[in-house]
């Protein structure tokens, strides 16, 4: 399935680029509504109906509204902060709505019978680990696409169509990320995953922004497309492994929330970023500097998840990072146990 979604999502730059060059950016929108209605077809034929008899039918209608408020100012803070200016009373004030709105929920989904969000998730340590780091590989993921987008035909001076041609190298590694994370999966506990994806990203795009020749620009633009592609699908798969079955469904939720949010506000700060720096160096300076940052913190964060993750392994609150570990440990055991 992801391998699929992967495919899709990395090939965006190159089908954008075709109907740049054809008949226009536009008649993306009329080849949504076939594949959308195609899409419904199949779900309607061979998707099972499933829901919990037993799960209340109460919807904390006033936590929902909190949150959306709370997104919705703080996206539109980043996303025209540039534009009004950051120390602007409208800037200043959606982020104050923002800080507000986010405060109540909690308060609320404190207090709440049936909370939007029960709040107990976020104990989970190895769920806050996996959670900020495919957090952070999406946010990376979209930044370099974007960056990618523009250095491409800005600075090298291709095409649309040929822009979206050099994608293709990434979209494999991407597509090629999904059945990656369930072969590892078997090995290696969730968050030994996420933070291995973490480490290739981050290399990856700290990288690219030093490469300029085409023969190694491809490769390292793939291998960045592998460790953030791994990052972001995984952690759909991996919030599953670290939580009770019961909240795998809240878990999802709250994920793809953080994902779609945190990935939104990246690409408004990466504009505004090169709004505000163009003026005084060049635009490929921007970009690079750009990809660096990026590179570093998701690079230090898969760092900090493995330090993290050792040290509850060692005071015994989580297993091994490993799993052939476990296997190990659980036939010596039955070694001993034998007469």
């Amino acid at each position: 399935m992801f391998g699929v979604a992967n495919i899709g999502t990395a090939l965006g730059p190159f089908v954008g680029g075709g109907f740049t060059e054809g008949p226009g950016w536009r008649w993306i929108f009329w080849l949504m509504v076939p594949l959308t209605l195609l899409s419904l077809l199949i779900a309607l034929v061979y998707v099972p109906d499933s829901r919990d008899t037993s799960a209340p039918r109460e919807l904390d209608l006033l936590g929902c509204a909190l949150i959306v408020c709370s997104l919705a100012a703080l996206t539109l803070a980043v996303e025209r902060g540039d534009a009004w200016g950051w120390h602007s009373a409208r800037t200043l004030g959606s982020f104050a709505v923002a800080v507000a709105a986010g405060g109540l929920f909690l308060v609320r989904e404190r207090r709440a019978r049936h909370p939007l969000v029960d709040l107990r998730l976020f104990r989970n340590v190895p769920y806050v680990l996996v959670t900020g780091m495919g957090s952070l590989t999406n946010m990376g993921y979209g930044v370099t696409v974007f960056l990618a987008t523009l250095y491409l035909q800005d600075v090298r001076g291709l095409s649309p169509l040929l822009a979206g041609t050099v994608f293709l190298a990434p979209a494999l590694l991407v597509a090629l990320s999904g059945p990656l994370g369930a072969r590892l999966a078997r090995h290696m506990r969730a968050t030994a995953v996420m933070a291995l994806a973490g480490a290739v990203a981050g290399t990856g795009m700290f990288a690219l922004a030093g490469v300029s020749a085409w023969w190694l620009y491809v490769p390292v633009f793939a291998w960045c497309g592998l460790g953030l592609g791994l990052g972001w699908t995984f952690s759909s798969v991996a919030t599953q492994q670290v939580v009770a079955p019961a909240r795998a469904g809240e878990a999802s939720g709250v994920l793809l929330t953080f994902l779609v949010t945190l990935g939104a506000i990246a690409l408004a700060g990466t504009a505004a970023a090169i709004s505000a720096m163009t003026p005084r160096r060049p635009p490929e300076e921007a970009y690079d500097a750009i990809l660096r940052l990026g590179g570093v913190v998701i690079a230090a964060a898969a760092v900090a998840v493995l330090a993290v993750r050792h040290r509850l392994v060692r005071l015994g609150r989580v297993p091994s990072l490993s799993m052939r570990a476990d296997d190990l440990a659980g036939r010596s055991g039955e070694k001993g146990r034998r007469p």
